[in-house]
Order: structure tokens, then C-alpha cells, then sequence
């Protein structure tokens, strides 16, 4: 059925029964617009050739009285009212497959690709215990990891992203929960002075750190300390850091499951961090686009799993 260009739905009927002048068929690439906020992704995510999306859009505005998304310099912005549907829209939708009735999620027979998204230290620890589990839980599965180094929306929205892990300094606008709680740790190789602690390693030995243009945790303490620490190498890749401490020497400040994790192929000393400093957790931040409630709670009870034999 069509929608009437006017937005009017039909004078005289109230509740669902003013939907019959409505074309719902509209109403799933209208989240996928909102949530995009792009003609050409929308159309690829839904399955709609461009020019069919777009007509799509143009109808929508109709519906609604509203332009919905406006192009700007820095690209395209959701107005007022388009940020105001997508948590509804997107909550009718999600009740709408679930009354559809997809098939219970079976592990054991399944055969979708499960994509898991987080940084290549956090991979580095997880991915193993992760790779292990999901084999053997679901065979038939195939599982994507994918890495990043800073996050951002597109890495929690990305529609084949099931699950996020981060840090939990990291926001995000979307539900998480906590997966395992970490620390920071004075990592030195074998060869530094036997009888150094913490603290002396800290200031005497160079550091091997990332090259960011943000401030690296928890450098931003020793400086308010004013706690002497001299750079010695900048690399690019965090997996680097532990190895080159292990083989060239130096210190580095790391997370403490990667630096055991690390430890297990390269020799490293391993010491606590010589002050308090706020947790390193790291969190499951779920795809609000997520409709297979059956699925997530496996897969959330998999990663559970998986954290406490970390």
C-alpha cells in the first residue's frame, strides 16, 4: 500500500488503524538512512540500487514534513527531528523481527560470520582463548576479528560488527557491560639491573612507547608526579612494544594481561606500577543494530568465558 505525500494518515482513525494509509515498507531504509546518514550506504546495507534509495528519501520527507538529512561542508547531519526517530524507530523494527520469528539461534548448526572488533593488544589476549571457544562451540561459524586503534561511531554501528571490546575510558553511546578488569604494569627486559624496583626502572631505563599524537596513559601521571622518564623509542604498533623491550632492552608501561600474555614468548620482568591509577577494564559495547536476542546471549556468554580463563 502507498503512503499519502502529504503525511496525512487518514482523518477519523486512531491507533494502528491509521497505518493503513502508511507504506511501513519505508521505515527500514529509513533507519538505515538515519543510522548511515549516507544515500549510498543505506542503499548497500537495505539491498536498494542508489536512484531507489534516493526516491525512497524523497518520500520519507513527504511522510514526515521534514528533510530528515541535510548535506553540510563536513557532510551530512541528521535534523532535529530524524535524531528524535531513530531510538523509537529502531525499537519497532527490533520488535518487529522478533515477532517475525527468525529461527532460534542454534550454535551448533549455525553458519554466520560472528565479528568481534577491538585493538591488537586486546586481540593479542583474547583472540586465542576466543578463536578456541567459538571452534568448538560453533563449528560451522566463521569468526572475523577486526582491529582498530582509536574507536569511533562507525566502529560501533558498523553493521558487521556484533560486539565492540574497549577500554572503558573509551565512550560510547551505547549499552556496555564489563568484561574483564586490567592494570598497569612496569615491563623491563631480562638484562636490566636485577635489584632496580619499579620506580627506579621507571626513571632510569628509556622507554619504548607509542607514537600518538594523544597523551599516553599513564604518562600524564608521571608528569603531574614529576617523575623523571626519558623516551628512548617511538614505535607504531602496540604489540611492538613488549617484544622490543624483551630483545633491545628499555621499559615500557602496559597492560598487565598483555605483558603476561607477551611474557609467555619473550622472557620480560614484570612489576606493579609504582602509584594507584584508575581502572583498565575493558568492556563488551554491543551493535544497537543487534535483533537476535538468542545470539547475543550466546555470544555474550562465550566472551564471559572466555574472560574468566584469561
Amino acid at each position: 500500500m502507498d503512503d499519502k505525500e502529504s503525511g496525512a494518515t487518514g482523518s477519523g482513525l486512531s491507533g494502528p488503524d491509521r497505518l493503513a494509509s502508511v507504506n511501513l515498507n519505508l521505515l527500514v531504509p529509513l533507519l538505515a538512512l538515519l543510522e548511515e546518514r549516507s544515500v549510498t550506504k543505506a542503499a548497500e546495507r537495505v539491498g536498494l540500487s542508489q536512484p531507489a534509495m534516493s526516491h525512497a528519501l524523497a518520500r520519507m520527507r513527504r511522510l514526515f514534513g521534514d528533510d530528515l538529512i541535510v548535506r553540510g561542508r563536513s557532510g551530512s547531519t541528521l535534523t532535529p527531528r530524524a535524531q528524535e526517530l531513530i531510538t523509537p524507530l529502531r525499537g519497532v523494527l527490533h520488535q518487529a523481527a522478533r515477532l517475525v520469528g527468525s529461527p532460534r539461534f542454534d550454535p551448533a548448526q549455525d553458519r554466520r560470520t560472528i565479528t568481534v572488533a577491538m585493538t591488537t593488544s586486546t586481540a593479542f589476549v583474547v583472540g586465542p582463548p576466543l578463536m578456541r571457544l567459538v571452534a568448538e562451540r560453533a563449528p560451522g561459524a566463521t569468526l572475523r576479528l577486526r582491529t582498530f586503534t582509536v574507536p569511533t561511531e562507525e566502529t560501533f554501528t558498523d553493521h558487521s560488527v556484533d560486539v565492540v571490546l574497549i577500554s572503558e575510558g573509551h565512550f560510547s553511546p551505547f549499552r556496555r557491560e564489563r568484561l574483564y578488569n586490567d592494570r598497569c604494569v612496569v615491563v623491563a627486559s631480562p638484562d636490566s639491573p636485577p635489584d632496580a624496583d619499579a620506580l627506579g626502572l621507571v626513571t632510569a631505563q628509556p622507554h619504548i612507547v607509542v607514537d600518538t599524537d594523544r597523551r599516553v596513559f599513564p604518562y600524564a601521571l608521571l608528569d603531574e608526579r614529576e617523575i623523571p622518564y626519558r623516551i628512548g623509542q617511538l614505535v607504531s604498533d602496540h604489540l611492538l612494544v613488549p617484544f622490543l623491550v624483551a630483545r633491545a632492552g628499555g621499559v615500557a608501561l602496559l597492560r598487565h594481561r598483555v605483558a603476561v600474555t607477551m611474557g609467555a614468548l619473550s622472557e620480560l620482568r614484570i612489576k606493579e606500577f609504582p602509584f594507584p591509577l584508575p581502572g583498565l577494564g575493558i568492556d563488551m559495547v554491543w551493535n544497537p543494530r543487534l535483533t537476535d536476542e538468542h545470539f547475543t546471549a550466546w555470544l555474550r556468554t562465550l566472551l564471559v568465558d572466555v574472560a574468566a580463563g584469561l
